[in-house]
């Protein structure tokens, strides 16, 4: 038996659903994301409800990711490190839109392949500099780095990426930083909702 997707992947894809047939970006306001919420706030379990209390009055970065089911391949990924909207559903639904549609990696997803995709949604927690790789563990740790106005990151527990000089690699390309530059680093911790 399937298990029935969180409630923030539900609004996610529900969230970009409502954008391919519409053309308007997706709120909490529109019916698409209206209709969850109001079925969790009625049937929800405690649990679910109180997920929903803390989606609604929290702001945070997000990060909304698409593979595709039979292989598991990427197939978009878009965030924020920090909060744009004034609570994370908002930045769910915008994010959601932006790896559906912008992720300059892939073409955009269409409406017939949203049946064979699957989504997961990583609430990101306050980053805190460190210092060097002996700080960082790729399974629970995302990592941040900057130099300038150049900044990168990278989301834990990723398939591929098994050491923390592998993890600031990728993150380093990201921003277009060069390996050999001085550059920060900053460690994170995601709440991960599949």
């Amino acid at each position: 038996m399937n298990k029935r997707p969180s409630l923030p992947v539900r609004i996610a894809t529900s969230g970009l659903r409502w954008y391919l047939e519409h053309g308007t970006l997706p709120s909490t306001q529109r019916p698409a994301i209206a209709v969850i919420i109001d079925d969790v706030k009625a049937n929800g379990s405690p649990e679910e409800q109180e997920l929903l209390a803390m989606l609604s009055s929290r702001a945070a970065g997000v990060f909304v990711s698409y593979h595709v089911r039979a292989n598991d391949d990427l197939r978009g990924c878009i965030g924020t490190i920090s909060a744009t909207t004034s609570n994370v559903l908002e930045e769910i639904c915008r994010n959601t839109v932006c790896a559906g549609t912008e992720d300059p990696r892939f073409r955009p997803i269409t409406i017939n392949e949203l049946p064979n995709l699957t989504c997961s949604v990583d609430v990101l927690g306050a980053a805190e500099p460190i210092s060097g790789f002996d700080e960082l563990d790729v399974k629970r740790y995302g990592v941040i780095v900057s130099n300038g106005r150049r900044r990168g990151l990278l989301l834990p527990d990723l398939e591929g990426v098994d050491t923390p000089q592998e993890q600031v690699s990728i993150a380093l390309a990201k921003a277009g930083i060069h390996p050999h530059a001085p550059y920060d680093m900053e460690r994170f911790e995601v709440i991960r909702y599949e």
